[in-house]
């Protein structure tokens, strides 16, 4: 039996288009059932609608809370034209061929900074998605409409304009786009309910609400297809930054604004500049004004900081702005916001990306992507806590060293293992990133000191983990570090205390691991 469509129940709350679709429905001498403020609304216009408590004879209940959930009218959906006809016949239950429904606004409502639990409950959709499923389950006999962007296939179908619909993989493309809207739905409830359920945040069965919020040139490599998701209705972080110019932002630059933002975020108490490249800060500097920092960060690795993405926590004002395009080529500017006269400067250079960012809560979860699954835990947010920081050593860090290695340790969190940061002044000096052996890792960040001509003599060292031997301590002393942050916990941490002292090196044990793959 091919398609047809002589019945449609119409129940939305998002308005947009709906007059004209319910007009080509009625001027084609489609029934319209309606509910509630839909109803409203195309009485208002003028088009003839039947009420679906008039249809069924059961009256709307409990302020509403049940209104389609009638068998008439799920049967209506859910029948098979063939091999149900007698039983329609019998019980006199019209088919209903189109199924037009979007559901309740629960994001809008969750986003209100007023809203309540009982508040949010009460916006759950229960007939809509019922409503849906069943019309999709039933995608064979019955067309099912999710968002106002499909309006134009049914009005051209029902004005003979368009055959499209009569083809049952294009209504099975309508049916994966509404299973696709309920299950959003649902997720979004569930992932809003767990702000009252605390101790459930990794539930046996885990479920994310993500919304399409660009379309990426390409991925990493222009050979994969790519999109950036936001999973918040607010559009926190990167989805809710202003971008004041620049091309679009690619996959990369995504990845790196990420990691620039959440480091930079982590100092409050000075002007701070970071520069990441390849998710990894390479210059992180303070300073008493934002262009002495940003000036900082690119002296500690001016070879990486081309291409880098930078990122302030103040306001980029016009000195930085001029030091940045006179010392070098930036893919991304990230602040919290930009002065006028910024913004004059960097239109010197279109194509850099600027990206206005207020502070952003950090994510209580991070996802990663393996073969057959997802990895989730809890984000690394634990705050420095100076309070159970341990001296191993008889040499105790100066209150200028201290302040040194609270600097690095901020930094160090934010850099791939095996991560070594030597600083000093409120400025990295060297960094090691992403290698198999810590040894490599502060041999590498010496390597970085030497190339930006900056001298390790007084420096500070901090290592997001243990040192498993002796040897980089003898290493790194022959540079001139004076104290060193690590988490300690190794089997020989006798053995590199023992080394430290032996050095005359400072070190202190914090007792939290760093560890960022």
């Amino acid at each position: 039996m091919s398609f047809t469509l002589r019945r449609a129940l119409l129940s939305v709350s998002d308005k947009t288009g709906l007059i004209e679709l319910a007009q080509a429905l009625a001027e084609n001498q489609v029934e319209i059932l309606s509910t509630g403020g839909t109803a409203q609304a195309l009485k208002a216009a003028g088009i003839p609608v039947l009420e679906v408590s008039d249809y069924t004879g059961f009256p709307e209940i409990l302020n509403g809370r049940v209104k389609t959930l009638h068998p008439k009218i799920h049967a209506g959906i859910l029948a098979r034209r063939l091999e149900d006809q007698e039983t329609l016949q019998k019980l006199a239950i019209p088919t209903i061929d189109l199924v037009v429904v979007n559901l309740y606004p629960f994001a809008q409502t969750i986003a209100a900074s007023d809203c309540s639990l009982e508040h949010a409950i009460e916006n759950i959709d229960i007939g809509g998605p019922s409503l849906l499923r069943g019309a999709a389950k039933n995608y064979q006999d019955v067309a099912v409409v999710v968002s106002p962007s499909d309006y134009a296939l049914i009005i051209d179908y029902i004005k003979n304009k368009d055959t499209t619909l009569k083809n049952v993989n294009a209504r099975l493309h309508l049916a994966q786009k509404a299973f696709a809207h309920t299950a959003y739905y649902d997720a979004l409830i569930s992932q809003y309910l767990t702000k009252y359920t605390p101790d459930n945040i990794l539930p046996p069965t885990f479920t994310l609400a993500l919304t399409q919020q660009q379309a990426l040139r390409y991925g990493e490599n222009p050979h994969q297809a790519a999109a950036f998701y936001h999973h918040d209705v607010n559009k926190s972080g990167l989805a809710g930054c202003t971008q004041w110019q620049g091309k679009p932002l690619s996959y990369n630059n995504l990845l790196d604004a990420d990691a620039a933002m959440q480091c930079v975020q982590s100092f409050t108490d000075e002007p701070t500049c970071v520069i990441v490249k390849h998710t990894n800060p390479c210059g992180v500097a303070q300073a008493k004004s934002l262009e002495h920092a940003y000036r900082l960060a690119y002296a500690a690795d001016p070879t990486s900081a081309f291409g880098g993405i930078i990122a302030c926590n103040r306001a980029l004002d016009a000195p930085t702005a001029q030091a940045i395009i006179d010392t070098q080529f930036a893919e991304v500017i990230i602040a919290p916001e930009f002065s006028a006269e910024a913004l004059n400067i960097l239109q010197q250079k279109p194509n850099i990306r600027a990206l206005s960012l207020q502070d952003v809560t950090a994510d209580r979860l991070t996802y990663r992507s393996i073969s057959g699954g997802l990895l989730v835990q809890e984000n690394d947010t634990h705050p420095v806590d100076t309070t159970h920081w341990q001296v191993a050593t008889k040499l105790a860090p100066s209150a200028t060293v201290m302040q040194d290695l609270i600097f690095a340790w901020q930094v160090v969190r934010f850099v791939k293992s095996n991560a070594i940061v030597y600083a000093k002044g409120g400025q990295t000096c060297g960094i090691g990133a992403g290698q198999t052996s810590r040894i490599i890792s502060c041999e590498i960040g010496i390597q970085k000191a030497q190339q930006a001509g900056l001298s390790l003599k007084g420096s500070v060292l901090a290592s997001d983990a243990f040192f498993p031997f002796a040897d980089s301590i003898n290493v790194v002393a022959k540079v001139g570090v004076q104290a060193i942050v690590q988490p300690g916990g190794s089997m020989r941490d006798e053995e590199v205390i023992r080394a430290a002292n032996e050095l005359g090196i400072a070190m202190v044990f914090t007792g939290i691991r760093h560890f960022k793959h």
